[in-house]
């Protein structure tokens, strides 16, 4: 979406509160469009921001021409100090990610015994018909008609 453009392409990232939220703007007309929007994103204190322009191919490198960077004061209650302190690794509340869904129950005992007896039935049934077809060409290859 931002290749080969005449224009300047801008990203916002926020994070008030136990919100993230990234807005971009890259139609050049400085209106700003929800990216994502993330609540209960819990982040530890004490890191640093990085950013790379590093794509991987040279073809397509970005440049990022400046990054202005802004810690806000915002008030907090003794209770929500505490529970920020805590946070030792970066946390999403609530989050499903893609393949992480809930592990599949095992199986029962009697669902087992039904996937083992039908599939023991149905390779007796492939081997009896592969020996009709065998005798049944056994047959007609000692046909022989002078």
């Amino acid at each position: 979406m931002v290749r080969n453009l005449n224009h300047d392409t801008f990203l916002v990232i926020r994070y008030v509160k136990r919100r993230l939220t990234v807005l971009i703007d890259i139609d050049g007309k400085h209106e700003w469009r929800d990216c994502i929007d993330v609540p209960g994103v819990r982040l530890p204190r004490g890191y640093y921001f990085g950013t790379s322009s590093v794509t991987g191919d040279l073809s397509d490198n970005h440049d990022i021409i400046s990054l202005k960077l802004y810690q806000l004061t915002v008030e907090r209650t003794p209770e929500e100090e505490k529970r920020d302190k805590e946070v030792y690794l970066p946390v999403v509340d609530n989050l499903k990610l893609p393949g992480m869904e809930a592990p599949l129950e095992p199986m029962s005992g009697l669902a087992l015994f039904l996937i083992v007896f039908f599939s023991l039935v149905a390779i007796v049934f492939a081997i009896v018909i592969g020996v009709i077809v065998y005798n049944k060409w056994q047959e007609q290859s000692r046909k022989h008609f002078y």
